[in-house]
Parts: structure tokens; sequence; C-alpha cells
């Protein structure tokens, strides 16, 4: 099924979308298929598998943490894979591969593409790609049905957001503020009047990062945007007492009993 349909399914039933994120073989792939239980329990509609790499700079310290430990003990890209193609086959949400582009550049871009799309992944999001380094890349991509899910943030100008748009695939990624993954984002006017701009300038479905943590942070996002997209808020749970923690963290956001 193609992105753009599958989004527009899901939403026929929800006032928003989610997308989670999982870093792979952190801090085993046994905890990982744990967590992505729960997570398909809880009607997520995408997960990121985040490909660990040495250098993550667009994340926070625990991430940051997450992805060290994960290439300390040896996970590698083809491990990586054949995880998503597990995680493909096991459960109903839609998968992305979430990494940076040096893992990219190793492999090749077509080799990564193909790869990727054998392994069931939908889209890839790589935030240290600059656009005008991705031409290769995102268009065979696009040959392949692979989505280039791209960033649009409140330091870009308004021509930058425009090009973004253009360049994006399936739904754009907004940074819901500046910085690093991690902290919590105050949900206040500039945040919507932001996601209002990029709902303007762009006509895919709008998914918001960055510090979305609690029921109210949804409630908030429901209004200006298609998904919310709970990366930190989730592993801090499951670092504070793994599966009971992880299920009651989603129980507070409403989405199980």
């Amino acid at each position: 099924m193609a992105l753009k349909q599958y989004i527009e399914d899901r939403q026929r039933n929800k006032d928003l979308l989610l997308m989670t994120h999982v870093v792979c073989g952190y801090p085993s792939f046994e905890a990982n298929l744990k967590e992505l239980e729960i997570m398909n329990e809880a009607g997520v509609d995408f997960v990121e598998l985040q490909f660990p790499f040495s250098e993550p700079s667009a994340d926070g310290p625990l991430f940051v943490k997450a992805n060290q430990i994960a290439v300390d003990n040896g996970v590698t890209v083809e491990q990586c894979f054949d995880f998503m193609a597990k995680v493909s086959q096991l459960f109903d949400f839609k998968v992305l591969m979430m990494g940076y582009y040096n893992t990219i550049f190793k492999m090749g871009a077509q080799a990564f593409i193909d790869r990727l799309k054998a392994a069931g992944g939908c889209g890839f999001i790589v935030p240290d790609l600059p656009l005008e380094e991705a031409g290769e890349l995102h268009s065979y991509a696009k040959t392949q049905a692979i989505a280039p899910i791209v960033l649009m943030t409140p330091t870009n100008t308004d021509a930058r957001l425009q090009k973004i748009a253009e360049a994006a695939e399936g739904f754009v990624y907004v940074v819901a503020r500046r910085g690093v993954t991690g902290s919590k984002t105050a949900m206040d006017a500039e945040v919507g009047e932001f996601l209002d701009k990029c709902r303007k300038i762009s006509p895919l479905p709008i998914g918001v990062g960055f510090g979305v943590a609690a029921k109210e942070d949804l409630a908030f996002l429901a209004k200006h945007a298609d998904m919310g997209i709970i990366g930190t808020a989730a592993l801090k749970a499951w670092e504070e007492g793994e599966e009971k923690a992880l299920r009651e963290f989603f129980q507070s956001l409403g989405l199980l009993n």
C-alpha cells in the first residue's frame, strides 16, 4: 500500500497518528521486540528503527548513550536490516529507517535503498544529510516508492522551508523546537504558529517531534498536525522500568487500558 493511502486510511479512525522510535540492538534486539509489542498494542502507526551510529548529532544524551552502547555491543547495519525485515512481518505499523548518512555512504545509495525496500521499510530519516547533497539518494528512493522524510525546523527561513517541502515525500517531520532530542517542549502559541506555517507550505501530512511526551502534547498537536512523534519519553520509560513502565507510559497517553 502506498504511504499516502496508508496515512489516509489510518486517519479515518484517528485525530492524530503516532510514530515512535527504537534504537536497534539497545539494550538488545530481544528488548526491542518487547518494546515494539507494546507499541503495536498501543496502536502506533509508524516506528523509526534507528541504526546505531557513533556520532548521532541530532540526538540528546539518552539516545547518544543508547547508540554508543549498541555500537560497543557490535550491532551491525546488516543486523538492523534483518531486524527490520522481521518487524515488518510481525506488526501492523509501518517501519522507517532513522540514522545518519555515514551508514548510507558506506553502502552506496542504491544498495541502501534496495536493502531497505527488501526489509519492508517505507522510508528513511537522515537528519545530517543536506538537501543539496541528497539528490542521488532521494531520486533513486522515489523510483522504488521509498519516502525520503525530510525535516523542517524553526531555524529554517521561509525560502528554505519551501525547498524542503518540494523535496519531501510521504510526510514532513517538523521539529518543534531548536536543539537536539530529549528536552520537554512547551506546546504553546509559538509552536502552533510554526506548525500552521509548515502546513501551509507543504501539502503533505505533518508529523511533529522533539519533546512530545504527554497526553496534553498529543491533544495540542491534534489541532495543528497529523502525527505526533515520541522518542525520548518512551526510551526513558523503558530505562526506568522496562515493560511495566513502558506500558504505563502508553496508558498515560490514553493509548492502552
